[in-house]
């Protein structure tokens, strides 16, 4: 073993000083000092001009040419035509157009489509240029020095700068990169700016996106809802469902902060700003185990992103005004501000009463602007805001600190006026829901082999609503607080090329308060909980050498000091390339959450966000566990491309109160469990400048509640069969889709009979038939989009957008309910409908 080791020693030390011996013997030199030298050996003369001959540098001929076969040499290098006019006389012609400029495309080679931001540098010297969002660049001088091309997402590649005046601005194609335990193997789905990762999270990166049906701008959780096996139930961004899971079962982490309202206009639009350079990572399965507090998906959005360059932009759609900025303190600083606001408070679009409309219908709102007494008179104002700021701070060469800070927040006011005994009487009811988060991050790249992350943060959600009755003096006063902070510390650990180990430790508390108040009869309720947990994470990565085979294993440690409980959650990822065009994906997790939301009265907080957060006790309201696996495949060749996945999974400890029953289980308290098994679909071919994809998503969603009669039944989400299809047209900066969505219609439960029956308690209620026997219709909607992007220099840039969701304007159904009509002793039908037929357009300017 010494001797190999001395002799691998022995062995390099010959390698670098033979490499650095020829690096000293190939130093390119100016082609006028070379053939000032030629002159002088081989005395002739040389005629050109001394604009076309400084532009070269290259290596010398080999002294021992003959001078025929060192001018031949210099041709081949740079083109240039030697022509004796005497023995002695030779003159220099340039053929090449060289006046012209170095300029290129550059192009990603499996989807054909422009990359942006790729450096291209002159080699040696200190001039490069960014290709634009059609990939175009183009040189500022002209040199022979060979030319790199750069990006962070693929190979570096080398070309001779002459090569560029050979045709008229060439298109250079791009690799992909492969990068160790980080690669890209699908690079676009559905559109430009979504990609799949070897662990088998998909990637959204709104800078890049391209455009899809329906939407003016990439919203973070309106595109999730395109992915296979993703979608909302009543088309919301608060309620989200991921393989027949409710949403609060999804962990939503902006830059670490948990997020606990996912929804502006109470669940229409994300809360984010989708304008900024945002780096979303969303997993259905496979979980890396640094991840908890989920038994569905795990969406993890960063903004913290390595470019260094100063931008900013401002935008307005028919909802809200936004802008977003960003710029360089110094050399090692930089800060970034954005912020978006509705103004519905100055103007109210067709748009945003669209919004509005289907935000509070069958709620207090509604009832109120609805009621028939003549003499009532409602007035409200609602408006939205979010506003974040970020602070990023290089310390030294190896050190890097980020501040971040988030405020969102959703404001809505009611005020209802009567004629009472000559005098107005005045009722005034609000709702407002705030999000605040702050976030410490700093992380060590300590060597090449060693990285560190230390992560502090906080959230905190409040929920507050107040409702006076126009018909009493009664006044209801609710609230739901929660305070979410921790403490992560990450460590990273390349052994070699194949191996990574990562280990962490993470601390939470998180804190709950509920609280009811109502004046007559005077009643008060005031709940507090909190939850401390300690965890270790342990990881493997490994990516074999021939970068086939992709795969983590890891173990999610879980020690709950309030139940003193320990519980293990093991974590499995495995990716194998059987071909270069055909891959294979198996992807299985256990986890676990101990916070949920419950609904404890349909008319909680207006009717309007009535859902409240809860903590596990390990009792009557127990820890979420999941099981889950999956198994699938991918082909991708020619631009196309087929993925499928088939999946199990089982959701135990879930409460009936958190599964938004209006039904004869309404205000029945139980636990339970749902299992659902399915199978996800994508079709998707990519010509030119046409792309065209559909996915299908089947989901087989059943309950077990051991006290319910029956004990088993379909699932409030489970929804069948559910078919995405569309088709994005881009030439130049014009881009066009349309696109529809199909599924079957969610579980109903019908009543027997039009009116109520008397129970035993002398009360009257619906006799239902048995639980979710029935369906609502299927559901179906075509939307459509287009945008242009006016280019006025390589920073500046105009962007217009037009949508339309529902083209079709068709009615469709999204949830249906009943409720007993006491005054006219009977049962009736109350329908929440999806958008009608809304336009939206936009105008952005980048600067």
């Amino acid at each position: 073993m010494i001797i190999k080791r001395i002799f691998s020693c022995l062995f390099l030390f010959f390698i670098i000083v033979l490499g650095t011996y020829a690096q000293g013997d190939n130093k390119t030199i100016e082609l006028k000092n070379i053939l000032n030298e030629l002159a002088e050996k081989h005395n002739v003369n040389f005629n050109y001009l001394e604009d076309e001959i400084s532009i070269f540098k290259i290596i010398p001929p080999k002294k021992y040419f003959t001078l025929k076969e060192k001018l031949n040499y210099i041709s081949s290098q740079t083109s240039l035509e030697f022509k004796f006019i005497s023995n002695d006389y030779i003159s220099i012609v340039n053929n090449k157009n060289l006046d012209k400029p170095f300029c290129g495309y550059v192009y990603e080679e499996l989807t054909n489509i422009p990359v942006e931001n790729a450096l291209v540098t002159f080699i040696n010297l200190n001039i490069n240029v960014y290709s634009d969002s059609n990939g175009y660049f183009e040189m500022p001088y002209k040199t022979s020095n060979n030319i790199e091309i750069s990006h962070l997402n693929y190979q570096k590649k080398i070309i001779k700068a002459l090569d560029l005046n050979k045709t008229d601005c060439p298109i250079i194609i791009l690799q992909q990169k492969i990068s160790n335990l980080e690669e890209v193997y699908i690079p676009v789905i559905l559109t430009k700016g979504i990609s799949k990762k070897n662990d088998g999270t998909y990637e959204i990166n709104p800078k890049k996106f391209g455009i899809l049906p329906g939407l003016t701008e990439p919203d973070v959780f309106l595109t999730m809802q395109q992915l296979p096996g993703v979608t909302s139930v009543d088309q919301s961004t608060s309620d989200i469902n991921v393989r027949g899971g409710t949403n609060d079962q999804n962990l939503y982490l902006w830059n670490g902060i948990r997020l606990f309202q996912t929804g502006h206009f109470f669940g229409l639009i994300s809360v984010l700003n989708p304008n900024l350079p945002n780096k979303i990572s969303i997993a259905k399965n496979g979980t890396s185990a640094f991840y908890g507090e989920s038994v569905s998906s795990t969406v993890d959005i960063s903004t913290h992103l390595n470019d260094t360059k100063s931008s900013s932009s401002v935008g307005i759609n028919m909802i809200n005004i936004d802008f977003n900025t960003e710029f360089n303190l110094s050399e090692k600083a930089k800060i970034s501000i954005s912020g978006r606001r509705s103004y519905s408070d100055l103007l109210k679009t067709p748009t945003y009463n669209n919004f509005y409309n289907n935000a509070f219908q069958n709620t207090v709102v509604t009832s109120l602007s609805n009621n028939a007494i003549a003499n009532y008179k409602t007035d409200d104002s609602f408006y939205f805001y979010d506003f974040t700021l970020q602070y990023q701070q290089k310390i030294g060469k190896k050190h890097e600190l980020f501040i971040d800070g988030i405020s969102i927040s959703n404001e809505l006011e009611l005020s209802q006026t009567k004629q009472e005994n000559n005098a107005l009487v005045t009722k005034n009811s609000n709702l407002a829901q705030k999000t605040y988060g702050g976030n410490l991050l700093l992380t060590t790249d300590w060597n090449k082999n060693n990285n560190t992350k230390l992560n502090i943060y906080t959230s905190y959600y409040n929920l507050l609503s107040e409702k006076q009755f126009i018909e009493s003096d009664q006044q209801l006063n609710q609230e739901n607080v929660v305070i979410d902070t921790g403490l992560n510390f990450d460590f990273y650990h390349t052994i070699n090329n194949q191996f990574r180990l990562n280990l962490g430790y993470q601390f939470n508390e998180i804190a709950i308060r509920n609280f009811d108040e109502i004046n007559s009869p005077a009643f008060s309720r005031n709940i507090n909980s909190v939850l401390r947990k300690h965890i270790a994470v342990l990881e493997l990565d490994f990516n074999s050498e021939n970068n086939k085979i992709h795969s983590k294993i890891g173990l999610r440690g879980n020690y709950f000091s309030s139940f003193s409980k320990f519980l293990t959650e093991p974590r499995i990822q495995f990716n194998y390339s059987i071909t270069d065009n055909f891959k294979i994906e198996f992807l299985a997790e256990q986890k676990s959450q101990t916070s949920s939301q419950i609904i404890d009265l349909q008319n909680d907080f207006l009717g309007i966000e009535k859902r409240r957060w809860i903590l596990s006790n390990d009792n009557d309201i127990p820890i979420i566990k999941n099981n889950q696996a999956s198994i699938g495949f991918s082909y991708a060749k020619n631009k196309w491309l087929i993925t499928a996945d088939n999946f199990y999974k089982k959701v135990t400890g879930i409460t009936s109160s958190s599964q938004g029953f209006q039904n004869q289980f309404e205000f029945v308290k139980s636990n339970g469990n749902y299992t659902v098994y399915g199978m996800e679909l994508l079709l998707q071919k990519q010509f030119e400048k046409l792309t065209n994809w559909i996915t299908y998503t089947y989901n087989d969603n059943k309950y077990s509640f051991n006290t319910f009669i029956p004990p088993t039944f379909f699932n409030n989400f489970d929804v069948k069969h559910n078919v995405s299809i569309g088709s994005i047209y881009t030439i130049n900066n014009f881009k066009i889709t349309v696109g529809g969505k199909w599924f079957t219609g969610i579980p109903i439960t019908l009543p027997k009979s039009n009116e109520p029956i008397t129970n035993s308690s002398q009360e009257q209620i619906i006799d239902y038939n048995s639980p979710n026997s029935s369906r609502l219709n299927d559901y179906f909607q075509l939307n459509a989009s287009t945008g242009y992007t006016f280019e006025f220099n390589k920073k500046s840039k105009l962007q217009l957008g037009f949508s339309i969701q529902n083209v079709l304007n068709r009615k469709n159904i999204l949830n249906q309910y009943f409720r007993i009509n006491s005054n006219q002793n009977s049962i009736e039908k109350v329908n929440t409908y999806a958008l009608p037929f809304t336009t939206n357009g936009y105008i952005r300017f980048y600067f």
